[in-house]
């Protein structure tokens, strides 16, 4: 029984969401394999090797793959599939592109968004919005599964060393090709993968009183900015910034909510921080519910009070 971890990385270096999977991808039993399927990606390879865990590394090659387009990488997986029992990718947006490809293409049942490995053929994982948990059988002889990465702690990325096995690249799909992309530069730490996050709501107002109340905070605190559904909505703040079941799922140490009112939607993308701290002027406010410490009061006065005295 052999698990195989579909890398994310950006042909340089692994992204942090790899490491998570890896853990879900040792804890199914077996060795664990990492597929690095890129353009120029040797580097890429040679940090996957060094991830603590992990038995081999297949390093694929072909300019098609540079970008991840999810047709070339699903052929690329499909290519491998046969050797291992389970295929793990991170439930991400990348990881959710490619998956239920190789899903349907194998004729098996997509395993989602797990949060716990209860066996090799058992999983858990959260249903409606994170209210109740599922615990999912499965008897498919390979067991394609996303893996929701603030469910697993990160594997040690040195201290490993994997062999690295050259594989032959799938030829390209001709489905898509790459045009271009728009990239956000953004000098704080990546959400997902921050210890603190600082998030703000539709009660900030304006995407200026955003900036004007929040970024300070987050200055202070090395954290993450995040925001509500509401308030991306409304254009307070970049679509990358959203938190929830329809933006990113995160998990810090310290989550502070301030004029968010706490809709399930939200609750599901952050409530399994480790310390929420809720500012809200609505006492009835679902957040309250979720966070360890509440302050009800304005934020406008709250926030940068608190902001001073750090």
């Amino acid at each position: 029984m052999t698990s195989l971890v579909i890398a994310e990385h950006d042909n340089a270096t692994l992204k942090p969401s790899t490491l998570n999977t890896v853990t879900a991808a040792a804890q199914c039993g077996g060795d664990v394999h990492v597929l690095v399927a890129g353009h120029n990606a040797g580097e890429a390879a040679k940090a996957a090797s060094q991830v603590a865990g992990v038995a081999k590394v297949i390093h694929a090659e072909g300019e098609h793959l540079a970008h991840g387009l999810a047709e070339n990488m699903a052929a690329q997986v499909l290519a491998i599939a046969g050797n291992y029992s389970h295929i793990l990718f991170p439930a991400t947006a990348s990881g959710k592109n490619i998956a239920p490809r190789v899903a349907a293409k194998l004729d098996v049942g997509q395993i989602s968004d797990i949060t716990r490995v209860d066996a090799a053929d058992t999983f858990e994982r959260p249903i409606y919005a994170g209210n109740a948990i599922a615990v999912v059988q499965s008897v498919d002889a390979i067991k394609v599964i996303t893996v929701r990465t603030t469910g697993f702690d990160a594997a040690a990325a040195t201290g490993g060393s994997a062999a690295i096995e050259q594989a032959a690249a799938a030829p390209a799909s001709g489905k898509s090709s790459f045009l271009g992309n728009e990239l956000a530069k953004n000098d704080r730490p990546e959400l997902t993968a921050a210890k603190v996050v600082v998030s703000g709501g539709r009660a900030l107002g304006s995407a200026e009183k955003f900036n004007e109340i929040m970024t300070p905070l987050a200055d202070k605190l090395g954290a993450a900015l995040g925001a509500s559904r509401a308030a991306v909505d409304a254009g307070y703040a970049p679509n990358d910034w959203q938190v929830g079941q329809t933006g990113k799922i995160v998990a810090p140490q310290l989550y502070i909510a301030a004029g968010i009112s706490g809709a399930i939607q939200h609750l599901a993308g952050m409530k399994d921080s480790k310390v929420i701290v809720a500012i809200n002027k609505d006492a009835e406010a679902p957040i309250f519910a979720v966070a360890d410490y509440g302050l009800e009061a304005d934020l406008f006065t709250a926030v940068p009070e608190l902001t001073k005295a750090l």
